[in-house]
């Protein structure tokens, strides 16, 4: 008996914790792999390369709150350039000043860390530059198609940037693949840089735990990215879906108060005039329903879904799709298996006592069979 109450108020004291304080698996892994000063790093080059000049001033006050230097981090968006360009980079080192300034003005004293070590006087950019350079490839490589591209790539970024250390090469590693991440198109050196930074002496905990952070902080499609490229080099299983654009349609808060109508998960973020933003994760959709003395409009604004009446063909979701649902007509709808999805939604027609009446899930066989009657 006393051990069935001590198990109860174990439970008590469990459900008491704030959800948002009980972090997912991911997130520990992360948070396990990654540390704050370096998770810091992987962030703002992540949305310098985006060119997120909002998000970048936000994360990199967290950055410098998490122990990262003012030195590292001029030198993380320094070393950008090479591989963002200059207007991205000096963009922003333009916010990291205004940050600065502002932190200044409140009081906050943030470490200034040390600048890189001056190098010696015999120092040999092109040579050591090369050194660097087969370290990342694991082999002698010579651009011979545009041999002045080839020069600057071993005497100025392998060898005059990467001499400079106030930044280790993971560190510099760590910057490279989290900014190429937020590059579309350069998916052949994201799986360069990736297979690099294991020789830079990144971890593969580390790259694993990159997706995630890139999720949360920056956005799908750099994490997708990424997670492709994880799979092309450490064959880590990975099935690619389409992703949407959170900085155009605003994801939301978890859809708690309807999850138990729905399968996986979904994201509510309400607007003006009773219009809400509905995000769906890839395979998620709601229950069969009824919306009784209203009809449903949903107009879809990203990725790809479906929509569906009892008894009758499925309808693709794609941007543009509206969709007036009839009063008392049986129906679901919800994401593509390898799309996010989302749609406004509101209803017209609203009679008094309306309502919407909860039935049973979409089965795993009656979306598969949509699926493949499409």
């Amino acid at each position: 008996m006393k051990l069935h109450k001590a198990i109860a108020v174990l439970a008590l004291m469990i459900m008491a914790i704030p959800l948002n304080a009980q972090l997912s698996n991911k997130q520990q892994t992360m948070n396990n792999a990654l540390t704050p000063r370096r998770q810091g790093l992987a962030v703002i080059a992540a949305l310098e390369a985006k060119g997120n000049q909002a998000g970048l001033e936000k994360a990199t006050a967290e950055a410098l709150d998490n122990g990262l230097t003012i030195s590292e981090a001029k030198e993380a968006l320094s070393q950008l350039y090479a591989y963002t360009g200059f207007p991205r980079s000096l963009n922003a080192l333009g916010t990291l000043q205004r940050v600065l300034a502002a932190r200044q003005a409140a009081g906050i004293k943030d470490n200034p860390g040390k600048d890189a070590a001056p190098l010696p006087a015999d120092y040999d950019a092109l040579k050591q530059g090369t050194a660097v350079q087969t370290q990342l490839t694991g082999k002698p490589f010579d651009y011979t198609f545009v041999p002045a591209t080839d020069y600057y790539l071993k005497a100025h970024l392998f060898g005059d940037i990467f001499a400079r250390n106030n930044l280790n090469f993971a560190d510099r590693e760590i910057v490279t693949v989290s900014a190429i991440s937020a590059l579309p198109g350069c998916e052949p050196q994201l799986v360069a840089h990736v297979s690099g930074a294991r020789n830079m002496g990144v971890t593969d905990a580390e790259l694993r735990a990159l997706p995630e952070l890139l999720e949360e902080k920056v956005g799908l499609a750099e994490a997708e990215r990424l997670r492709g490229a994880l799979n092309a080099v450490l064959g880590d299983a990975h099935t690619p879906v389409q992703t949407v654009d959170f900085s155009v349609w605003p994801k939301g808060q978890p859809n708690t108060a309807y999850a138990q109508f729905f399968t996986g998960n979904s994201y509510l973020a309400p607007m003006d005039g009773g219009v809400a933003n509905v995000t769906f994760e890839p395979g998620c959709r709601n229950n069969w329903h009824i919306h009784h003395k209203q009809v449903q409009v949903l107009i879809c604004v990203a990725g790809r879904g479906w929509y569906q009446e009892w008894g009758k063909p499925a309808v693709q979701l794609v941007p543009g799709t509206i969709i007036e649902i009839p009063e008392g007509a049986k129906h679901w709808h919800g994401a593509a298996a390898d799309s996010w999805m989302q749609h406004l939604t509101y209803h017209k027609d609203v009679q008094p006592s309306a309502s919407n009446e909860w039935l049973e899930p979409v089965s795993d066989e009656q979306y598969k069979r949509v699926r493949k009657d499409y």
